[in-house]
């Protein structure tokens, strides 16, 4: 069995887990989304890089909070659930984390605290995507979309197959989020991970991914500013053959990967194929930039408006987040780079990477 069968494929054993099922979800996939590469501290954010199910004429919005907190507004959001992820766009060690979200009249506040490693609050650009979804979902047999918010117990929840997610507490900072109904029989699809705490700095990864014929399952580390493993609640997504908000088609442009090699200098393409989805067919590739440094390309559907998540994989506390905003050009769109922190200091680790546009 290869190295990448043994990581995928382990599944740690649970003593003593505590289970918590949530209610099978009931309507349209995805209900409400949006995202956003906020890279000013108040007023409107990229217009190239944001994007939502809002009417035309509106746009994201953001003012700032208490140092190191950005208030974004997702203009006609509001409702019920959903998921947040954020990633941190700096060139340095800086962790982001959605604080909370809430409806505001007709749309939706996501409050996102970003700050150094040690805690110090500190204002970065960052991006940040917002999902809710509910009933049954179209498109490819092939295809799987769930999402877990998890706080002390699963918030909100949704599977694609109709069935509970499950989260099983292992430890102080440590879950195993089940899947149920949206297994493959091999390695496929991309996930997703972050920190949801209003109480303190906080920063979580995936430890351990282990994907099976009847269900999709990972654990989730969780730590403080530091290094130290800390209780904290979370949100989850899980996409196979659909983009970061569940949506198909459209777009018809969006690509993951699993660098689960970083050692490799590459240019290399993540095994099996389904780790390294792209929806246009072509093979993405991820090669060394420097030390902690990962160039991924993801070709034929790099197209405006669109919007990357990183998410680190890996028992230990490091972290990863975007060196730098990303680009496009002639329909391939390049992330330069994925940076890989264990503290303040850069070095090779695996990582998660979801890219989608509009296209």
């Amino acid at each position: 069995m290869s190295r990448l069968s043994r990581i995928l494929l382990c599944v740690a054993v649970a003593l003593g887990v505590v289970q918590v099922a949530a209610p099978a979800a009931q309507a349209a996939v995805p209900n409400r989304w949006g995202y956003a590469y906020v890279n000013v501290p108040s007023g409107v954010p990229s217009l190239a890089h944001q994007a939502g199910s809002w009417t035309a004429g509106f746009n994201v919005s953001v003012t700032p909070g208490v140092p190191g907190e950005t208030v974004v507004r997702f203009p006609q959001l509001a409702g019920p659930g959903g998921v947040v992820h954020v990633t941190a766009v700096h060139d340095g060690p800086v962790i982001c984390q959605a604080a909370k979200w809430m409806p505001a009249g007709p749309d939706l506040i996501v409050i996102v605290r970003c700050h150094q490693f040690g805690g110090s609050p500190l204002t970065v650009p960052f991006t940040v995507t917002y999902s809710e979804s509910t009933g049954v979902m179209g498109g490819p047999a092939t295809a799987a979309f769930g999402y877990v918010h998890y706080n002390s117990g699963i918030v909100t929840q949704y599977n694609s197959a109709g069935l509970g997610n499950i989260v099983g507490v292992l430890g102080v900072g440590w879950y195993k989020v089940t899947l149920p109904g949206l297994g493959s029989a091999s390695p496929a699809g991309n996930l997703q991970v972050t920190a949801q705490n209003d109480l303190a700095p906080a920063r979580c990864k995936v430890s351990m991914w282990a994907p099976g014929a009847g269900a999709q399952q990972a654990e989730v580390r969780c730590f403080n500013a530091a290094n130290t493993p800390q209780n904290s609640g979370f949100s989850f997504t899980y996409q196979r053959e659909r983009n970061i908000n569940g949506r198909w088609v459209p777009p018809k442009a969006f690509a993951y990967t699993f660098d689960h090699t970083p050692s490799n200098p590459g240019p290399y393409a993540p095994t099996p194929v389904g780790v390294n989805y792209n929806s246009q067919g072509a093979v993405n590739t991820v090669q060394s930039s420097g030390v902690g440094l990962r160039m991924i390309t993801f070709p034929k559907v790099g197209y405006p408006i669109d919007h990357v998540q990183v998410t680190a994989f890996g028992a230990a506390p490091e972290y990863c987040n975007l060196q730098m905003p990303w680009n496009t050009f002639g329909g391939i769109a390049t992330v330069r780079n994925v940076v890989c922190w264990n503290a303040t200091t850069r070095l090779d680790r695996a990582s998660f990477v979801s890219y989608t546009s509009t296209a």
